[in-house]
């Protein structure tokens, strides 16, 4: 299976349970493409779902399951490519922890995740106050300002702060590294994250004074905008996605929540569609979404309208995926296609390992 001619491109998800819509159109299915014309590792990244949930691992294998599921059922294929569960090649710890000794803290500190991260922590824990704060988008830095810390040391203090999370790049590095990736496939906010594992490769190869791991370049993909249902960003810690093969009932439930433009109100009113969810949808599953951005602007439709047309359009997508996911669950197997796809991974990465630690003198 394995074609040493095509570059090796890595990539993976968490295990988190089913995929939604924002996983598909802005990583799957640019992967069932890529399979083709790439050296393919896909792995489920379930050590790096530990990273912001320990405490909560019951279902964690299942997740993999439905992840997996999902994963055949859009077309990727084990025939095409090396599917595998991170933790069952243990060598990502080694390599993790080897890549760690040469790794600065100050590094991960200024990593754009970690710092959200923080953000949304901050938020959290000091709800009510931040009118008191002069910018909410510095609110990190003010937070700790205001207890007597700089923003590092806040960081650090954080419960979200273990050594997991803090140090999660050094693994992705790790993963990446791991196989020779020549190729990442990233959306363009993702590239601090490359250029992070990029700078630990450089690192590594000039404390060794060997050329081990090469550079990894971004595979730029071009991802369309998949707002959740309340406008932010989808994600299932927001509570507010659509499921990949959203069950009719419940996708008719949540297109009807969609935020839509609070000044349109009657059918004449004209409206505002760029900020609107149901648009954005429109310009994924409708080809003629140019002709109903004019009705939309030209106050000729109204949003009930509109948001019954965009279930009618996705229904089909939707009862297309049920269908592979309900057939691929029937056969089972995914844990085979792991254990398999492991023993793969596994037989690669050792061949990476041996350089490396000959190249440590170990």
């Amino acid at each position: 299976m394995e074609n040493t001619k095509k570059p090796v491109l890595v990539s993976g998800m968490r295990p988190t349970g089913r995929l939604h819509l924002g996983n598909y159109w802005g990583a799957l299915k640019n992967w069932v493409e890529l399979q083709d014309k790439y050296d393919c590792y896909f792995f489920v990244a379930d050590w790096h779902a530990l990273t912001t949930s320990c405490e909560d691992t019951a279902a964690l294998r299942e997740n993999a399951r439905l992840l997996v599921a999902d994963w055949l059922a859009a077309g990727i294929d084990p025939a095409k490519c090396v599917i595998f569960r991170q933790s069952d090649v243990k060598a990502h710890a080694e390599l993790f922890m080897l890549l760690g000794m040469v790794t600065p803290v100050s590094w991960l500190l200024r990593n754009p995740t970690f710092k959200e991260q923080l953000q949304e922590l901050a938020k959290a824990k000091y709800k009510g106050q931040e009118d008191k704060m002069k910018k909410p988008e510095g609110l990190v830095k003010q937070l700790a300002e205001a207890h007597g810390h700089d923003a590092d040391e806040l960081a650090l203090h954080s419960d979200m702060a273990t050594f997991g999370f803090l140090g999660y790049p050094v693994l992705q590095a790790a993963d990446i590294l791991m196989y020779g990736a020549k190729y990442v496939p990233v959306g363009k906010d993702q590239l601090p994250h490359l250029e992070l594992s990029r700078e630990i490769a450089r690192r590594f190869n000039h404390t060794t004074g060997q050329a081990l791991f090469q550079e990894p370049e971004p595979l730029m993909t071009s991802v369309p905008m998949v707002p959740g249902v309340d406008g932010r960003k989808m994600s299932k810690s927001y509570g507010n996605t659509l499921e990949l093969g959203e069950e009719p009932k419940a996708l008719e439930a949540k297109v009807r929540k969609m935020y839509t433009d609070p000044l349109k109100i009657k059918l004449d009113d004209k409206g505002h569609p760029d900020g609107c969810v149901v648009f954005a949808f429109h310009k994924i599953y409708n080809p003629a979404w140019a002709p109903r951005e004019a009705e939309c602007r030209g106050g000729t439709i109204g949003c009930g309208a509109c948001k019954k047309h965009i279930v009618e359009l996705m229904s089909g997508p939707m009862a297309g995926q049920r269908a592979r996911r309900e057939a691929v669950e029937a056969l089972g197997g995914a844990d085979e296609i792991l254990a398999a796809g492991g023993k793969k991974a596994a037989a690669r990465a050792e061949e990476m390992m041996a350089r490396v630690r000959a190249a440590l003198k170990l």
